[in-house]
């Protein structure tokens, strides 16, 4: 983990109690050395597509993960299938020492849906499109979550849903609706919307790819500006020369599986599998 980041921010945000047992009393699993996050066997077909066919994966505390690769590789599905917006097909996933899915008996068992809504609530996910409620201002995006989960009032949410909207700068536009931001202005709501979430977790899925180059780099401050006050984040991205900058580790995801994984260095510098060598020579500048 880069130096810079081992601390939290002044503008770190206590956990709401009604997701206390996500990370409660000391937990072998959950120990201060072990990952937050715990992936095993993962797998994903749809039909008879088998999208992701073995995904072994861990996050630390307060680290900075990329997953690169080429499209159709696995590496938005991934994602989904971390916080159940899609359903595994196998594997087990460990989250805060919380037991999200398992295999018993070559079958595989997700935990209740109370685990899964308690645990989706503390890793939020930025997605390609924004989906942001389009009949709601930036504001409103920003504090439904806080006040219809984390359970608390207006008052609270809209204080804090400020705050977040001047933090990535668009206090002057909380009362815009989404068809009057531009889509970078979308892209940093949704940031604002994610964090107000207190989450343990931040899940991107290439949180830049429909925007133009010109907004691009607004985005990526308030990424960075994240990773800065120590969140843990998982980031899907073509932005190679960010995840340089940016990423604790890097895996390069291809056809279902890691076929690599190392620190930026390792990967961009010293690559050893030949198909993470083609990706990056198609893709990095020269």
């Amino acid at each position: 983990m880069k130096m810079e980041r081992l601390g939290m921010g002044s503008s770190a945000i206590e956990t709401h109690p009604a997701l206390h047992d996500l990370q409660s009393e000391p937990n072998p699993i959950a120990s201060a050395v072990a990952p937050l996050l715990s992936i095993r066997g993962l797998q994903k077909r749809f039909g008879s597509h088998e999208v992701i066919k073995h995904i072994d994966l861990d996050v630390s505390p307060g680290s900075v993960t990329f997953l690169i690769g080429p499209s159709g590789g696995g590496k938005s599905t991934v994602l989904r299938c971390v916080n159940f917006l899609e359903t595994p097909s196998a594997g087990e996933i460990l989250f805060a020492g919380e037991r999200l899915c398992h295999m018993q008996n070559e079958k595989f068992h997700p935990s209740s849906d109370v685990v899964l809504r308690k645990a989706r609530a503390q890793m939020p996910m930025v997605f390609q499109h924004f989906n942001l409620f389009a009949h709601r201002t930036a504001l409103e995006n920003v504090i439904e979550g806080p006040i219809l989960v984390l359970g608390k009032s207006r008052e609270q949410a809209v204080e804090q849903g400020r705050e977040l909207l001047r933090r990535v700068g668009l206090l002057d536009r909380a009362g815009a609706y989404p068809a009057q931001l531009s889509g970078g202005q979308k892209q940093r709501v949704a940031i604002a919307r994610a964090v107000a979430m207190e989450p343990r977790l931040i899940l991107f899925d290439e949180p830049t790819s429909a925007l133009d180059p010109e907004l691009v780099s607004g985005v990526l401050d308030t990424i960075r500006a994240l990773a800065e006050e120590g969140r843990t984040m998982i980031v899907v991205s073509h932005e190679m020369t960010f995840a340089r900058k940016l990423a604790d580790r890097v895996h390069f995801i291809t056809g279902g599986v890691i076929a690599e994984s190392g620190s930026p260095d390792e990967i961009f510098d010293d690559p050893k599998n030949e198909r993470l060598k083609q990706f990056i020579r198609s893709i990095l500048p020269h």
